[in-house]
């Protein structure tokens, strides 16, 4: 039934306005229909260029235009070419589609959300002046992985130095942690706004990110341990199974 309605489309085609023509398309399997203009409505995305003139897509078996693209958000791409909606769900997903088909306008509307607002200009600008917070982030995950060799949990010590002073202040603190051979990671200092527990969060949730099971508690001094340094360190606790 699809391939006989997608070549009574095509003959309909030669007499329809060009913008008006029916579009059949199979998004990773997903079925659509719209039309030529919709999906050109602007001109500088991939959409407009693959369907100015001639399509310079591939058909599937049913003679539907095949986009090899996971189709789940697609549907919302499509309800922002047709009405301008945007989503209410799932917008880091759609704002990914929309820089895939370069949908610009799209894209910076949903930028402009709180959900991505807040990641994009206030989260990300916040771990730009964390020194090296990608790197420790691989660094956490890669010796958590270590040592996890039949254990059930890994823990990693956490340093969390907000400013320079802290840093001279506690750096024998953190000589003790390593004298007793803790795997202790820094992150810091930064000199901004955000707090230590701002920059836990961030690293839960970049962990988390990857598909680790992790959370962050206090770490547990030994006696002779400095006081004063309780509140720069923390374990941060891998759960494997």
């Amino acid at each position: 039934m699809d391939q006989v309605d997608s070549k009574a489309d095509d003959e309909c085609a030669e007499h329809a306005p060009p913008h008006m023509r029916v579009v059949h398309l199979n998004v990773g399997g997903q079925r659509f229909c719209t039309s030529v203009g919709t999906l050109t409505k602007y001109p500088e995305s991939k959409l407009a260029e693959w369907f100015c003139g001639p399509p310079k897509l591939p058909k599937d078996a049913q003679g539907h235009y095949f986009l090899d693209r996971h189709g789940e958000h697609f549907g919302a791409v499509l309800e922002f070419l047709r009405s301008e909606r945007l989503p209410v769900h799932d917008i880091p997903q759609v704002h990914k589609e929309s820089l895939h088909y370069n949908l610009t306008a799209l894209a910076k509307r949903l930028e402009e959300s709180p959900v991505l607002f807040g990641e994009m200009v206030g989260r990300q600008q916040f771990l730009a002046r964390v020194p090296h917070y990608k790197e420790n982030i691989e660094v956490l995950i890669r010796i958590a992985r270590a040592e996890a060799v039949a254990c059930r949990r890994s823990t990693m010590v956490v340093c969390v130095l907000r400013t320079e002073e802290d840093l001279a202040c506690y750096d024998n603190a953190i000589g003790s942690l390593r004298a007793n051979k803790d795997s202790v990671v820094t992150f810091g200092p930064w000199n901004t706004g955000p707090t230590a527990a701002d920059l836990l969060d961030c690293v839960q949730k970049d962990i988390r990110s990857q598909g680790y099971t992790v959370h962050v508690q206090p770490y547990v001094m030994e006696k002779n341990f400095l006081a004063r340094s309780y509140d720069f360190f923390h374990t941060l606790t891998f759960t494997w199974w």
